[in-house]
């Protein structure tokens, strides 16, 4: 299924237990492979700012493989694939 990248900003984020993750604020690609590789909750230039970035960058991002489903809100699975 494809679905367009902007099609995935704003989308409220959800586990498969119903807990509110937050909102796809920026998308990570993997140009090398062609697909999403995460979605972040907090706009990408915020997270590289400081001087954790990376601790930043892990705290406010889903990878994109546990994503289960993409509808009004996007369904991801549990951290353990």
């Amino acid at each position: 299924m494809a679905i367009l990248l902007s099609e995935l900003y704003g989308k409220q984020i959800l586990s498969n237990t119903g807990k509110k993750i937050g909102m796809v604020e920026d998308v990570v690609l993997d140009f090398e492979k062609g697909s999403v590789s995460s979605l972040l909750l907090a706009k990408i230039d915020d997270l590289v700012k400081g001087t954790s970035s990376h601790s930043a960058l892990a705290k406010n991002s889903v990878r994109y493989e546990r994503v289960k489903s993409v509808s009004e809100t996007i369904i991801v699975g549990s951290e353990k694939i």
